[in-house]
Protein backbone atom coordinates (compact mmCIF):
# COMPACT_ATOMS: atom_id res chain seq x y z
CA UNK A 1 0.00 0.00 0.00
CA UNK A 2 1.29 3.25 -1.29
CA UNK A 3 2.59 5.79 1.47
CA UNK A 4 1.84 9.79 0.68
CA UNK A 5 3.39 12.64 3.22
CA UNK A 6 0.71 16.01 2.55
CA UNK A 7 0.93 16.59 6.32
CA UNK A 8 3.24 15.33 9.50
CA UNK A 9 -0.26 14.55 11.08
CA UNK A 10 -0.07 11.93 8.15
CA UNK A 11 3.04 9.87 10.49
CA UNK A 12 2.96 8.32 13.62
CA UNK A 13 6.14 8.33 15.66
CA UNK A 14 7.18 5.19 14.57
CA UNK A 15 7.23 6.59 10.78
CA UNK A 16 9.07 9.59 11.91
CA UNK A 17 11.75 7.97 13.77
CA UNK A 18 12.48 5.50 10.48
CA UNK A 19 12.99 8.38 8.50
CA UNK A 20 15.14 9.98 10.86
CA UNK A 21 16.87 6.73 11.30
CA UNK A 22 17.63 6.49 7.74
CA UNK A 23 18.46 9.78 7.12
CA UNK A 24 21.29 9.55 9.54
CA UNK A 25 22.68 6.72 8.09
CA UNK A 26 22.51 7.94 4.50
CA UNK A 27 24.36 11.04 5.72
CA UNK A 28 27.23 8.77 7.67
CA UNK A 29 27.22 6.55 4.24
CA UNK A 30 27.50 9.38 1.96
CA UNK A 31 30.31 11.27 3.89
CA UNK A 32 32.41 8.01 4.37
CA UNK A 33 32.04 7.86 0.32
CA UNK A 34 29.73 4.95 0.13
CA UNK A 35 27.37 5.21 -2.60
CA UNK A 36 23.70 3.38 -2.25
CA UNK A 37 22.12 3.13 -5.12
CA UNK A 38 18.35 1.81 -4.01
CA UNK A 39 16.48 3.84 -6.48
CA UNK A 40 19.03 2.80 -9.51
CA UNK A 41 16.19 2.44 -12.55
CA UNK A 42 13.23 4.54 -10.42
CA UNK A 43 12.23 8.20 -11.67
CA UNK A 44 10.97 10.84 -9.69
CA UNK A 45 9.02 13.52 -10.58
CA UNK A 46 9.34 17.61 -9.31
CA UNK A 47 6.09 19.14 -10.22
CA UNK A 48 6.60 22.64 -9.14
CA UNK A 49 4.63 25.96 -8.99
CA UNK A 50 6.67 28.02 -6.32
CA UNK A 51 10.24 29.34 -6.60
CA UNK A 52 12.72 27.08 -5.01
CA UNK A 53 16.75 26.85 -4.03
CA UNK A 54 17.26 24.30 -1.23
CA UNK A 55 14.18 22.14 -1.49
CA UNK A 56 14.56 21.31 -5.24
CA UNK A 57 18.12 20.85 -5.15
CA UNK A 58 18.09 18.26 -2.28
CA UNK A 59 15.24 16.49 -4.02
CA UNK A 60 17.19 16.43 -7.52
CA UNK A 61 20.41 15.52 -5.74
CA UNK A 62 18.96 13.14 -3.05
CA UNK A 63 17.50 11.27 -5.99
CA UNK A 64 20.87 10.99 -8.19
CA UNK A 65 22.92 10.05 -5.13
CA UNK A 66 20.59 7.23 -4.98
CA UNK A 67 20.60 5.97 -8.28
CA UNK A 68 17.23 7.43 -9.35
CA UNK A 69 16.41 10.08 -12.13
CA UNK A 70 14.90 13.06 -11.36
CA UNK A 71 12.46 15.31 -13.69
CA UNK A 72 11.71 18.54 -12.68
CA UNK A 73 8.14 19.85 -14.18
CA UNK A 74 7.53 23.13 -14.25
CA UNK A 75 3.66 23.63 -13.67
CA UNK A 76 3.28 26.20 -16.07
CA UNK A 77 4.72 23.73 -18.81
CA UNK A 78 2.07 21.28 -18.20
CA UNK A 79 -1.50 21.05 -19.82
CA UNK A 80 -2.92 21.75 -15.91
CA UNK A 81 -2.00 25.60 -16.75
CA UNK A 82 -4.45 25.07 -19.15
CA UNK A 83 -7.30 23.13 -17.28
CA UNK A 84 -6.53 19.81 -17.60
CA UNK A 85 -8.48 17.64 -14.62
CA UNK A 86 -5.61 17.01 -12.00
CA UNK A 87 -7.09 13.41 -11.47
CA UNK A 88 -6.00 13.17 -14.91
CA UNK A 89 -2.63 13.91 -14.49
CA UNK A 90 -2.47 11.99 -11.29
CA UNK A 91 -3.84 8.75 -13.21
CA UNK A 92 -0.28 9.53 -16.11
CA UNK A 93 2.11 10.75 -13.80
CA UNK A 94 1.31 7.27 -11.83
CA UNK A 95 1.98 5.53 -15.21
CA UNK A 96 5.57 7.41 -16.08
CA UNK A 97 7.03 7.97 -12.52
CA UNK A 98 7.64 6.19 -9.52
CA UNK A 99 7.02 9.14 -6.79
CA UNK A 100 5.52 12.80 -6.91
CA UNK A 101 7.02 15.85 -5.00
CA UNK A 102 4.73 18.67 -5.31
CA UNK A 103 5.35 22.18 -4.40
CA UNK A 104 2.31 24.41 -5.13
CA UNK A 105 0.22 26.96 -3.02
CA UNK A 106 -2.88 24.84 -2.65
CA UNK A 107 -2.51 22.22 0.04
CA UNK A 108 -5.81 20.65 -1.66
CA UNK A 109 -4.06 20.36 -5.10
CA UNK A 110 -1.54 18.05 -3.44
CA UNK A 111 -4.60 16.51 -1.80
CA UNK A 112 -6.49 15.95 -4.78
CA UNK A 113 -2.93 14.11 -6.50
CA UNK A 114 -2.49 11.89 -3.49
CA UNK A 115 -6.23 10.57 -4.20
CA UNK A 116 -5.77 9.92 -7.87
CA UNK A 117 -2.15 8.92 -7.82
CA UNK A 118 -1.11 4.98 -7.21
CA UNK A 119 2.31 6.58 -6.70
CA UNK A 120 3.79 8.12 -3.00
CA UNK A 121 3.25 12.10 -3.26
CA UNK A 122 5.01 14.03 -0.97
CA UNK A 123 4.68 17.87 -0.22
CA UNK A 124 7.85 19.92 -0.76
CA UNK A 125 5.92 22.79 0.97
CA UNK A 126 2.44 24.62 0.26
CA UNK A 127 0.72 27.54 2.09
CA UNK A 128 -0.64 25.57 4.53
CA UNK A 129 2.22 23.06 5.67
CA UNK A 130 5.87 22.40 4.57
CA UNK A 131 6.62 18.61 6.01
CA UNK A 132 9.52 17.78 5.12
CA UNK A 133 11.53 20.69 5.83
CA UNK A 134 10.45 20.33 9.74
CA UNK A 135 11.61 16.64 9.56
CA UNK A 136 15.27 17.57 8.39
CA UNK A 137 14.62 20.53 10.93
CA UNK A 138 14.05 17.48 13.83
CA UNK A 139 17.20 15.73 12.28
CA UNK A 140 19.48 18.71 12.95
CA UNK A 141 17.80 19.28 16.82
CA UNK A 142 19.17 15.54 17.33
CA UNK A 143 22.34 15.85 15.17
CA UNK A 144 22.80 19.03 18.04
CA UNK A 145 21.06 17.96 21.14
CA UNK A 146 20.62 14.57 20.97
CA UNK A 147 17.12 14.15 21.54
CA UNK A 148 13.90 16.04 20.55
CA UNK A 149 12.06 15.08 23.35
CA UNK A 150 12.49 17.45 26.92
CA UNK A 151 13.75 20.04 24.87
CA UNK A 152 12.05 23.80 24.92
CA UNK A 153 11.46 24.60 21.22
CA UNK A 154 10.44 27.78 20.36
CA UNK A 155 9.00 29.50 17.05
CA UNK A 156 9.00 33.56 16.98
CA UNK A 157 7.58 35.14 13.90
CA UNK A 158 4.89 34.34 11.51
CA UNK A 159 2.11 31.67 12.26
CA UNK A 160 2.80 30.17 8.71
CA UNK A 161 3.33 26.80 6.93
CA UNK A 162 6.63 25.91 8.50
CA UNK A 163 4.69 27.12 12.18
CA UNK A 164 2.24 24.79 11.07
CA UNK A 165 4.25 22.08 10.43
CA UNK A 166 6.36 22.27 13.63
CA UNK A 167 2.58 22.25 15.58
CA UNK A 168 1.49 18.61 13.92
CA UNK A 169 5.25 17.62 14.80
CA UNK A 170 4.39 18.36 18.67
CA UNK A 171 1.35 16.70 18.68
CA UNK A 172 2.55 13.49 16.70
CA UNK A 173 6.14 13.59 18.95
CA UNK A 174 5.17 14.54 22.26
CA UNK A 175 7.26 17.78 22.31
CA UNK A 176 6.95 20.73 24.21
CA UNK A 177 6.70 23.82 21.65
CA UNK A 178 6.14 27.44 21.93
CA UNK A 179 4.95 29.79 19.63
CA UNK A 180 5.58 33.38 20.09
CA UNK A 181 3.37 35.54 17.32
CA UNK A 182 2.15 39.11 17.32
CA UNK A 183 -1.38 39.34 17.73
CA UNK A 184 -3.18 38.52 14.52
CA UNK A 185 -0.17 36.58 13.29
CA UNK A 186 -0.69 33.38 15.02
CA UNK A 187 -0.96 29.64 13.71
CA UNK A 188 -4.49 28.67 11.78
CA UNK A 189 -6.69 28.35 14.68
CA UNK A 190 -8.37 24.99 12.59
CA UNK A 191 -4.99 23.35 12.41
CA UNK A 192 -3.87 24.55 15.77
CA UNK A 193 -7.20 22.87 17.72
CA UNK A 194 -6.21 19.83 15.58
CA UNK A 195 -2.88 19.94 17.20
CA UNK A 196 -4.16 20.32 20.15
CA UNK A 197 -6.77 17.60 20.32
CA UNK A 198 -4.06 14.74 20.32
CA UNK A 199 -3.02 15.85 23.51
CA UNK A 200 0.80 14.33 22.89
CA UNK A 201 3.38 17.07 23.97
CA UNK A 202 2.85 20.70 24.88
CA UNK A 203 1.65 23.29 22.52
CA UNK A 204 1.30 26.96 23.88
CA UNK A 205 1.05 30.46 22.70
CA UNK A 206 2.19 33.72 23.42
CA UNK A 207 3.04 37.68 21.79
CA UNK A 208 5.82 37.85 24.54
CA UNK A 209 8.79 36.69 22.64
CA UNK A 210 10.98 37.42 25.93
CA UNK A 211 8.80 35.77 28.04
CA UNK A 212 8.77 32.87 25.12
CA UNK A 213 12.42 32.24 24.79
CA UNK A 214 13.28 32.00 28.37
CA UNK A 215 15.24 29.02 28.64
CA UNK A 216 15.07 27.70 25.43
CA UNK A 217 17.02 24.85 24.01
CA UNK A 218 15.41 25.73 20.75
CA UNK A 219 14.92 28.83 18.94
CA UNK A 220 13.64 29.22 15.26
CA UNK A 221 12.16 31.96 13.36
CA UNK A 222 11.16 32.31 9.29
CA UNK A 223 10.81 35.32 7.17
CA UNK A 224 7.65 37.88 8.06
CA UNK A 225 6.62 37.81 4.78
CA UNK A 226 6.27 34.79 3.23
CA UNK A 227 6.24 33.46 -0.78
CA UNK A 228 2.83 34.54 -2.59
CA UNK A 229 2.15 37.18 0.26
CA UNK A 230 1.97 40.56 -0.01
CA UNK A 231 5.04 42.47 1.20
CA UNK A 232 3.90 45.33 3.67
CA UNK A 233 5.88 47.36 5.94
CA UNK A 234 3.04 47.88 7.96
CA UNK A 235 3.05 44.62 8.73
CA UNK A 236 7.27 44.53 9.21
CA UNK A 237 6.53 47.52 11.61
CA UNK A 238 4.21 44.52 13.67
CA UNK A 239 6.83 41.98 13.87
CA UNK A 240 10.38 44.50 15.09
CA UNK A 241 9.97 42.97 18.75
CA UNK A 242 9.96 40.11 17.05
CA UNK A 243 13.34 39.69 15.53
CA UNK A 244 16.00 37.07 16.88
CA UNK A 245 18.50 38.91 17.80
CA UNK A 246 21.74 38.60 20.35
CA UNK A 247 19.39 40.67 23.28
CA UNK A 248 16.00 38.47 22.33
CA UNK A 249 19.01 35.19 23.30
CA UNK A 250 20.11 36.71 26.56
CA UNK A 251 16.66 34.92 27.85
CA UNK A 252 17.45 31.63 26.69
CA UNK A 253 19.48 28.94 27.72
CA UNK A 254 23.21 29.35 27.23
CA UNK A 255 23.69 26.23 24.96
CA UNK A 256 20.72 27.61 22.54
CA UNK A 257 20.98 26.76 19.06
CA UNK A 258 19.33 29.07 16.67
CA UNK A 259 17.32 27.56 13.27
CA UNK A 260 15.65 28.92 10.25
CA UNK A 261 14.98 27.41 7.49
CA UNK A 262 16.02 29.91 4.89
CA UNK A 263 16.48 32.02 2.87
CA UNK A 264 16.77 34.56 5.64
CA UNK A 265 16.27 38.85 5.54
CA UNK A 266 19.14 39.45 7.85
CA UNK A 267 18.11 42.36 9.45
CA UNK A 268 14.40 41.70 9.58
CA UNK A 269 13.68 38.35 11.44
CA UNK A 270 17.09 37.55 12.52
CA UNK A 271 20.08 39.75 13.05
CA UNK A 272 23.62 39.33 10.90
CA UNK A 273 25.54 38.92 14.42
CA UNK A 274 22.66 35.73 15.31
CA UNK A 275 22.74 34.38 11.61
CA UNK A 276 26.59 34.09 11.22
CA UNK A 277 26.92 33.16 15.34
CA UNK A 278 28.21 30.08 17.10
CA UNK A 279 24.90 29.60 18.37
CA UNK A 280 23.37 29.15 14.57
CA UNK A 281 23.24 25.66 13.14
CA UNK A 282 21.34 26.74 9.91
CA UNK A 283 23.57 25.43 7.61
CA UNK A 284 23.45 21.62 9.14
CA UNK A 285 19.59 22.39 8.76
CA UNK A 286 19.82 23.28 5.29
CA UNK A 287 22.36 19.94 4.51
CA UNK A 288 20.14 17.79 6.12
CA UNK A 289 17.16 18.61 3.66
CA UNK A 290 18.94 16.28 1.43
CA UNK A 291 19.90 13.43 3.68
CA UNK A 292 16.04 13.54 5.00
CA UNK A 293 14.72 13.88 1.27
CA UNK A 294 16.59 10.43 0.07
CA UNK A 295 15.21 9.30 3.26
CA UNK A 296 11.63 10.14 2.09
CA UNK A 297 12.29 8.82 -1.48
CA UNK A 298 13.74 5.40 -0.47
CA UNK A 299 11.05 4.31 2.30
CA UNK A 300 7.93 5.57 0.05
CA UNK A 301 9.11 4.05 -3.12
CA UNK A 302 10.98 1.08 -1.78
CA UNK A 303 9.16 0.55 1.46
Amino acid sequence: MKKDILTLSDLSEADVQRLLTRAAELKKRHRQGIADRPLAGKTVGLLFDKPSTRTRISFEAGTAQLGGTPIFINAKDTQISRGEPVKDVARVFSRYLDALVIRTYAQSLIEEFAKFSTIPVINALSDLYHPCQVLSDIMTVIEHKGRYKNLKIVWVGDGNNVAHSWMNAAAVLGLNLVLACPEGYFPDPAIAERALAKKCGSISMTSNPAEAVKDADVVYTDVWVSMGDKESEDKKKEFQAFQVNAELLKHASKEVIVMHCLPAHRGEEISEDVMEGPRSVVWDQAENKLHLHKAVLDILIEG
